[in-house]
């Protein structure tokens, strides 16, 4: 066997299902999950008849590269929402479909990893753990970059040794920030990108939170949007992560985009020939509908902003709570442990929600993840209500 497989950690939800074990909840209070960041809006249904129209497509092998059709749809849209002129990203050596973006992030590392050379991979803390078992699986040494409430949930760059950057053959980001919220600027982007050029390491930006923001004249900078700003018009070091999942609805369709450097992408598309795994033909044709049409998208954001102003109005007198600028999560900090606080809220309310140190690694003599529970806003915003005057009774009862 792989001898890194006895490296990885039990997967967050691994953890919470060990913490939750043995105990009953009420059983006059339905259940509610905000723990998972799996959408629950409707998948628009022209994307649904655009998938059953294609279905015939399954007679078909689809290609590693996919169709021709649906790169230029990526193309066109990553153009139009990140201000790059017409054209700017070549969908012929720019964009590849993939799977959604979780086989996508892992599978990038294995294609980009040198282990021969004591590779380092430097990623926020907290994060998606997906970045630390690519990592480790590619022969990589994790190193984790804590984002707090004292570097406002952003990744300090600044703090990272000489000796680390010298090593690192990848830098993953997160903006907006799985679990925080929180976005990175240009000026967050031009110092990476720098560095990049410096320390010759490829920069992976997870984007897949860049469509659901709070201000609608304001919408999240992407990593290619500053690169091009800056004169990078090639995206060297860039590659770019999106998908449909939260952006559509669509967390079953597994469709998704890697975008960026061409020189990188020739050879993850090389590595992925190998890996065997093409989006299927009928999924691409729903994609191209997803990627071509931002109505829905609009409708999706507001049906989000209702639930957080809802769901704060009702906890802001009664704990620490902050509207984030992107994302469909809350990252509450906690009167007590984290642990603690996710137990007794199922026991009592039959609320599930995420201990942050379950998506946090030790690191620099913290966890800072410890003291937060993610929240993730996807139910219905009647029960995402229903959870909020739970979660007042709870805090109420215990800890005023």
């Amino acid at each position: 066997m792989n001898p890194h497989l006895a490296e990885l950690h039990p997967y967050p939800f691994e953890k919470l299902a060990s913490l939750k074990q043995g105990i009953t909840p009420p059983a006059d209070k339905a259940h509610i999950a905000l723990s998972i960041g799996e959408p629950k809006h409707a998948t628009p249904h022209f994307i649904q008849e655009a998938l059953l129209r294609h279905l015939h497509g399954l007679t078909l092998y689809p290609t590693s590269k996919g169709l021709p059709e649906l790169r230029q749809a990526i193309a066109d849209w990553t153009c139009r929402r990140f201000g790059i002129p017409a054209g700017g990203v070549d969908a012929e050596t720019q964009v590849l479909p993939v799977n959604g973006t979780r086989e996508a992030l892992f599978s990038l590392v294995q294609a980009v990893i040198d282990p021969a050379d004591k590779p380092v991979v430097v990623m926020p803390n907290p994060f998606y753990q997906i970045y630390e078992g690519a990592a480790v699986l590619a022969g990589a040494e994790p190193y984790y970059l804590n984002t707090t409430a004292e570097t406002d949930y952003l990744p300090d760059f600044d703090s990272v040794p000489v000796a680390i950057w010298q090593r690192c053959q990848l830098v993953f980001i997160c903006s907006p920030g799985n679990p925080t919220g929180t976005v990175l600027s240009q000026a967050d982007h031009l110092k990476l990108l720098r560095l990049a050029e410096k320390y010759d390491f490829v920069i992976a930006s997870d984007e897949c939170y860049t469509e659901l923001y709070d201000d609608e004249a304001n919408p999240p900078q992407g990593l290619l949007q500053s690169a091009y700003q800056a004169g990078n018009t090639e995206f060297k070091r860039c590659v770019i992560f999106q998908s449909l999942s939260k952006r559509s609805n669509a967390p079953g369709l597994r469709s998704g985009f890697v975008a960026g450097d061409a020189e990188v992408l020739k050879q993850y598309l090389k590595y992925r020939t190998y890996h065997g795994c093409p989006m299927p033909v009928s999924t691409q044709h729903a994609s191209i509908a997803a990627w071509n049409d931002e109505e829905h998208v609009k409708h999706n954001r507001q049906l989000y902003r209702d639930k957080f102003s809802a769901f704060i109005d009702i906890l802001k007198g009664v704990c620490e709570i902050e509207r984030p600028p992107a994302s469909f999560y809350i990252w509450l900090k906690t009167p007590m442990s984290d642990t603690e606080f996710a137990q007794k809220l199922f026991a009592e309310q039959n609320i599930t929600v995420l201990p942050g140190s379950f998506l946090s690694r030790d690191s620099d003599g913290m966890n800072p993840g410890a003291n937060h529970v993610r929240i993730a806003l996807v139910a219905p915003i009647e029960e995402c209500v229903e959870a909020a005057q739970r979660i007042k009774v709870f805090l109420n009862e215990n800890y005023a």
